[in-house]
Parts: C-alpha cells; sequence; structure tokens
C-alpha cells in the first residue's frame, strides 16, 4: 500500500478533495493510504501560532519551524523510509515521468503544503528530500499542488484504475498527446465518428490512433513533438492515413 501524508494548516482541503474520484475509491480498496496533519496541533502557546513574521522585513509571513518539524517527526513515524517533498514554486517541475517514478517508488510519501510567504529555510535544508512545483505559478498555499501529485501517482498504481491499460494510453505516456476519443451516436450535429473506429480491424485502428497522436501533439504541443524522436516527415504521413480514412474529418488534420 501507497502511503501519503499531507502536512497541511487546512487539512479539510485535502479530505474533501479525495471524497470522490479514483483516489476515493482507491483509499477503499486499500490501494493508497491518505492521512492528514494540521501543524496548529503541534505548536505550544495559547494563541497556536504557526507563523512569524521574516528577519529582515519583507511582505508576508513565514511558517515557523518548530510545528512544521514536529508535524514532519510525527508523519515519519511508521512509516517506510519516508520521502518529504516540499510543494514550492521554487521546485522541480512535476510530469508524468515523474510521477510514474515515485509510484513505483517503495517509500512512503510526506508532503508538505507551504502557506503565505513559504517555510523557513532551515526546515527545508534539514528535513525536505525534495521541492516539487506543478507549474510556473504561484497558488495561494500547496494543498491544491498535493491533490495534483498524489491523484497523478495514484493512477499509476496497479488496481487504482477501472481497466489495466488505462494509464498506458493517457497523454504523455510516450511522450505524445492521447488522440481524440468518441462514444455514441455515431452521428452528433452532422459530425461522423470515423469509420475506421467502427470497423473492428484492431491493427488498422492502432495505427490511425498513432496517427492521431502525433497530429495532435505536432499540432498541439510543439515542444513535446520536437522532443521525440519524430520528424516533420512522421508528421505528414500521418497526415496523409488520417486523409485516407476520413477525408477532411476537422480543421485539425487539415493544412496550417
Amino acid at each position: 500500500m501507497k502511503q501519503f501524508h499531507i502536512i497541511s494548516l487546512f487539512p479539510e482541503m485535502i479530505q474533501n478533495f479525495f471524497q470522490e474520484g479514483v483516489v476515493a475509491r482507491a483509499s477503499k480498496k486499500e490501494l493508497i493510504s491518505l492521512e492528514v496533519t494540521n501543524p496548529r496541533d503541534f505548536t505550544h502557546d495559547i494563541h497556536n501560532t504557526v507563523d512569524d513574521k521574516p528577519f529582515g522585513g519583507g511582505d508576508g509571513m513565514v511558517l515557523k519551524p518548530e510545528p512544521i518539524t514536529e508535524s514532519i517527526t510525527s508523519a515519519k513515524q511508521g512509516k517506510a523510509n519516508p520521502y518529504v517533498i516540499y510543494l514550492s514554486p521554487q521546485g522541480n517541475l512535476w510530469n508524468d515521468q515523474r510521477a510514474k517514478s515515485l509510484a513505483k517508488d517503495n517509500r512512503d510519501l510526506v508532503l508538505i503544503c507551504g502557506r503565505y510567504a513559504g517555510l523557513d529555510q532551515r526546515v527545508i535544508d534539514a528535513h525536505v528530500d525534495e521541492e516539487i512545483s506543478i507549474g510556473d505559478y504561484v497558488l495561494s498555499g500547496g494543498e491544491l499542488g498535493a491533490c495534483v501529485l498524489i491523484d497523478s501517482i495514484a493512477r499509476q498504481i496497479p488496481g487504482v484504475l477501472g481497466h489495466n491499460s488505462s494509464a498506458e494510453e493517457d497523454s504523455f505516456k510516450d511522450g505524445l498527446l492521447e488522440g481524440p476519443q468518441y462514444t455514441r451516436p455515431k452521428e452528433f450535429e452532422g459530425q461522423l465518428v470515423p469509420e475506421v473506429l467502427l470497423n473492428g480491424d484492431h491493427k488498422k485502428i492502432a495505427e490511425i490512433r498513432r496517427a492521431f497522436k502525433i497530429i495532435f501533439t505536432y499540432r498541439k504541443r510543439p515542444d513535446l513533438f520536437k522532443a521525440s524522436d519524430l520528424t516533420k516527415e512522421d508528421y505528414e504521413h500521418a497526415l496523409a492515413q488520417v486523409r485516407t480514412h476520413l477525408g477532411v474529418h476537422s480543421a485539425l488534420f487539415t493544412d496550417k
């Protein structure tokens, strides 16, 4: 069982987020475990003070080292070689490869959600194994980032998703975006589902889905396409495949 221990001043945010959906089901099936600790429980003054003014001046308040450190110590108890992550805009940028790596990692995870102007640097230096950012923007706290990490890691754990191949078919698995998806009815507002997806020829379906992925990635995320082993010729070949089966199916598959 993969254990996640979240340290947050707003534990209800975490708990409410995971009352429904994939992670909630995974928790009920005991594939993962979620625990939340509030640093206010480790304060020792009448006001339960968790922050203070920064030395040297500046805007905002800094989370005091004592309650955070005690929270980390408490969270680590009973964990298998816990790995401590601080959600921070200064951290390593989160991606699917990292999610997959941490899902396979046998260590339990302790996630620290910052607030205000952040943590006292001495806590980071002494107790944090890695800082992680979910993007180049600033949020009010680390709770949303922690939820993103947990959800994306949990999806990689066998048994969490309804179908064993579901995670493997997601975007980014092979460095490409997932292609378009269709369901009933076959015709909607004058648009038809591509016939190749309906004929039961699994080889052709696999080929056209691969072509879709190449086209989507080239058009929507040229940075991913450039980082792959694919070439402009691969894109043009994929476009020719799509035209053979679909004609001018949508603006996405026409020349730009």
